[in-house]
């Protein structure tokens, strides 16, 4: 079981620091599991962070390092696009496997009917396909219907009705409250069954907008900043429903054979209430408060409790891992990226000892990056080179690339390497950002890797 959040900040959760933010049962799975302190996800951005994922690649080397646009927004060309089909997903390696399979929540990696949960590996989705929606169905329930009765035929996602396995449904609930309920429905159902399960409850929250219910902001009256509060009752929300989950897989029998992931996509957003430290910056940067996430493994007698794993690893070793773990055939021709990190992980040993994780974010006229490798982390921005030590600098402050430049310049070699199995993005955010990839000759890669790492 993969539990996703959208936008969670590093230090948002009770298990990485939060003092306050309430979340017990999170804390309680972390407290009887093992915390892994240097995990990495694909891309700073959720929906090629969440492909990446899926996929066990880099989104860049299948064209999706970007975010696919809203629906709303009317771009055709775009809105017909998504994950491609080439790319065999790893719900549907555990299907094949004999997995039932489900993804509760947020979708992202596509709207058309080739790239739908139903058609790539999953047997139940009840959720949105885009990416991001309102929690209030009072509230987005009442604007859809009022400009579909005006005759408007195009609308934001953040609108639209949910959908189980592609019918529409008419849902009442808090959007988190009912993501949560939705995966009690499956464990319990999936219990029932004689076949093992791969549930993805992929929440939206506390991903913006900042909307929480009274009951959840009422724990937080103390919090004086407005976005701090209510982004602090989104997260009190999942802890709940998350609570109520395993709740479901103890009534079922389920909770000692069950793997639980727990995750965010990317790092929390600046300026929209959350807090990523001790990590610089946040969602969109290759600095560590970008794409380094709080995550943990539980499964009672098999994953150590209260253990912490301080090795870094990334969330394309989920693909590997889960297909090992289930006995599960992968594809011949099946690229990946990560690797298969669960013996390495049970006797504490990095998996990755020097070899890169890579983040990479395009903007108009240039790329930043981030790799980690080992104690070492590279971020070229404003194609400015730098080097520190994370172990000893995870803040980021003290560029060290003068006194290891030779460091620096392997770390830089493996990135250029890497970006050679790059492919044209298959779609933009907007429809300017498609046509200042032209104008300015994108990804410019050589300026970029040209560049003295000693400055």
């Amino acid at each position: 079981m993969v539990i996703i959040c959208d936008d969670l900040g590093y230090a948002d959760v009770g298990f990485n620091g939060a003092k306050d933010i309430k979340t017990p049962s999170l804390d309680r799975l972390a407290r009887n599991g093992t915390i892994f302190t240097s995990a990495y996800v694909t891309h700073p951005f959720c929906g090629p962070s969440r492909m990446g994922l899926m996929a066990g690649r880099y989104p860049h080397e299948f064209g999706a390092p970007y975010n696919l646009p809203n629906a709303g927004l009317g771009i055709e060309e775009y809105n017909h696009q998504g994950i491609p089909v080439e790319e065999t997903l790893i719900s549907t390696v555990l299907q094949d496997a004999g997995y039932y399979t489900g993804v509760m929540g947020k979708w992202h990696l596509g709207i058309d009917p080739p790239f739908h949960p139903n058609n790539r590996g999953f047997d139940d989705f009840y959720g949105f396909l885009g990416g991001g929606h309102d929690y209030f169905p009072e509230n987005y329930t009442a604007t859809y219907e009022r400009q579909k009765k005006a005759g408007k035929t195009t609308f934001n996602d953040y609108i639209l009705p949910l959908e189980h396995n592609g019918r529409q449904v008419n849902e009442t609930q808090y959007m988190t409250d009912a993501l949560s309920r939705e995966g009690v429905r499956f464990v319990k159902e999936a219990s029932e069954k004689d076949t093992p399960f791969f549930l993805y409850l992929s929440y939206n929250a506390p991903h913006t907008p900042l909307q929480a219910k009274d009951e959840d902001l009422a724990h937080y009256a103390d919090i004086k900043d407005e976005k701090r509060r209510t982004y602090a009752a989104m997260v009190h929300a999942v802890d709940r429903g998350v609570g109520d989950v395993v709740a479901a897989l103890t009534q079922s029998g389920e909770l000692n054979d069950t793997l639980i992931v727990f995750l965010s996509d990317n790092g929390g957003k600046e300026g929209a209430g959350s807090d990523n430290t001790p990590l610089k910056k946040g969602k969109g940067s290759v600095c560590e408060g970008g794409f380094r996430v709080p995550m943990f493994f539980h499964w009672p007698n098999v994953v150590p409790a209260g253990k912490r794993f301080d090795h870094p690893v990334s969330a394309l070793d989920f693909y590997p891992t889960f297909a090992g773990l289930a006995g599960a055939s992968v594809p011949e021709n099946k690229e990946l990226d990560g690797k298969d990190i669960w013996n390495d992980f049970l006797a504490d040993r990095s998996s990755r000892k020097g070899q890169p994780i890579f983040a990479l974010r395009h903007y108009a006229t240039f790329s930043n990056v981030g790799i980690r490798q080992d104690q070492w982390k590279a971020t070229c921005i404003g194609k400015r080179w730098t080097l520190y030590n994370i172990d000893n600098d995870i803040h980021e402050d003290n560029d060290i690339s003068r006194s290891h430049p030779e460091v620096l310049q392997t770390m830089i070699s493996a990135a250029e390497k890497w970006s050679h199995s790059h492919t044209q993005p298959l779609w933009f955010y907007t429809e300017k950002e498609g046509e200042q990839w032209q104008q300015n000759n994108m990804p410019n890669y050589e300026s970029m890797f040209s560049i003295d790492g000693s400055q």
